[in-house]
């Protein structure tokens, strides 16, 4: 309305308008895409439409170790029940069939003119018990099998051997899953956050990892995977395509020595994804970066795997990890409560493509950081200067005792003069 009226030039009032929305910009919320791999190492990953539902009995060994532990204890459980029920309805029908159940055939038995194929099963609880005795190998001493039917005998010959299969594969399972691989992994810690940071004259993604037992990883190995959503030139797009990146190692090999906490750095040059990224775009960029470290656990043999990631949010840029690992008394001491403490450091802002292509910014880089500390050193000295001449005034003016007084002085002339030292 003021424009309107020519009291306020409309360019003013547009001006003003501009200088409000640069005071307060407007954030953008971008959708959160999902993680492929959790923090923990799980997989993010959901199996939906499987038709062919059959493969997984194929294996049926590793279907039992995938199980939880609560359907596993269930199907040891049942497992055992079904094959006594099974048996002792196999040993109820052999002494029905031989007659044992007939109660005419007690006082034949009592005057040693009748054996039968099982002593003391005369109903199908007993010929149950006899089963358990059978497959679990107790042996009362009630119950006994005889040599009068053959049949019977093979029957003895068969549930041993399904009690033997049986006791095999469940225990197999057992320890196959209280055994795993991943729980090894659970003592084998990354840092929560990554960062990026100048080494040698060259822009690095760096980590932390970590791992808390005595025992050691033999022949551990660490890789990169930076999971992002492409689109080829044909016009396909790929939801998920997976992208190795070299790990910097001084040895050829990718092994590493993980007896204490671990700097693992991927050195940003031309192979890598993150070649053009910069610190403003980092945080526009949609990927995800996957850590792999595997190797074979000393104590049980097995290969073992941990996982983590990276997202955009939890990569600091201009950061570095303090150091934890130090000797005290002969011994090297790890303080792992600084595992994922950073620190700020020095670091261009620009991508590593523009680095390669201005090598100076680097150079003007380290020397403004130069400056800006020798300033906060100098403010820092002129801070403790004043403070320490203000608490010498402070002490004077409440301690008289410590005011000097005026001496005077008598020259050869005659005159006088006062003087305060």
């Amino acid at each position: 309305m003021l424009a309107r009226k020519s009291i306020i030039p409309e360019e003013y009032v547009l001006a003003r308008i501009a200088a409000e929305n640069l005071r307060k910009p407007r954030i953008r919320d971008r959708p959160r895409k999902a993680r492929f791999i959790a923090k923990n190492g799980a997989c993010n990953l959901a199996h939906k439409n499987i038709r062919e539902q059959g493969r997984f009995l194929q294996d049926i060994f590793t279907t039992l170790v995938d199980l939880k532990w609560r359907h596993t204890l269930v199907i040891f459980t049942m497992s055992f029940l079904c094959s006594w029920l099974l048996f002792a309805m196999m040993w109820w029908l052999v002494a029905f069939a031989h007659g044992d159940m007939d109660p005419s055939t007690e006082s034949a038995m009592n005057s040693t003119k009748w054996t039968p194929c099982v002593t003391c099963v005369r109903s199908f609880t007993s010929a149950f018990l006899f089963s358990i005795e059978v497959q679990v190998t107790i042996g009362f001493g009630g119950r006994m099998m005889t040599e009068e039917c053959p049949l019977a005998i093979t029957v003895l010959i068969l549930q041993n051997i399904v009690g033997l299969i049986i006791n095999a594969v469940m225990l197999g399972c057992i320890f196959m899953k209280t055994a795993q691989a991943h729980r090894r992994a659970e003592t084998l810690i990354f840092s929560r956050q990554a960062v990026i940071a100048v080494r040698n004259g060259k822009l690095c993604f760096m980590f932390r990892v970590g791992d808390l037992r005595k025992s050691m990883i033999i022949s551990a190995s660490v890789r990169i995977q930076v999971v992002r959503k492409t689109t080829t030139p044909e016009g396909e797009v790929i939801p998920i395509h997976q992208v190795d990146i070299p790990v910097d190692n001084p040895i050829e090999s990718n092994n590493i020595f993980l007896v204490a906490p671990l700097i693992i750095c991927h050195v940003i040059d031309k192979r890598s994804p993150l070649y053009d990224i910069s610190a403003a775009d980092l945080a526009l960029q949609d990927l995800e970066l996957i850590v792999i470290l595997e190797g074979v656990v000393e104590t049980t043999g097995i290969t073992t795997q941990a996982r983590t990631s990276y997202i955009a949010e939890e990569i600091l840029w201009g950061h570095r990890f303090v150091p934890i690992v130090t000797e005290e008394e002969g011994v090297y001491a790890v303080d792992y409560s600084k595992f994922g403490n950073t620190v700020k450091v020095a670091a261009p802002r620009c991508s590593a493509r523009e680095l390669d292509e201005k090598p100076s910014i680097l150079i003007q880089t380290l020397q403004k950081s130069e400056l800006s500390h020798q300033n906060s050193l100098r403010k820092r000295n002129s801070m403790r200067r004043n403070n320490s001449i203000r608490r010498s005034n402070s002490m004077r003016r409440t301690n008289p005792s410590l005011i000097v007084p005026k001496v005077q002085f008598i020259t050869p002339e005659g005159s006088q003069s006062a003087s305060e030292t």
